[in-house]
């Protein structure tokens, strides 16, 4: 697993994932489940989505 997402990619993933989980916490919806995907994405460094495109925004 090479990583592929890195810089502000990775900062913006990571933020865009805190604030859905926390809009779903605040609005008590489950929707909020879903930022979990951006935050892993952003803490590992690996965007499976990448993966098949051959895209990587790592230098």
């Amino acid at each position: 697993m090479k990583t592929n997402v890195g810089g502000i990619d990775r900062i913006l993933r990571i933020v865009v994932g805190l604030a859905v989980i926390g809009w779903g916490i605040y609005a008590q919806n489950w929707l909020g489940a879903i930022g979990a995907i951006p935050l892993l994405t952003g803490l590992l460094g690996w965007c499976p989505l990448y993966v098949p495109l051959k895209l990587s925004t790592k230098k």
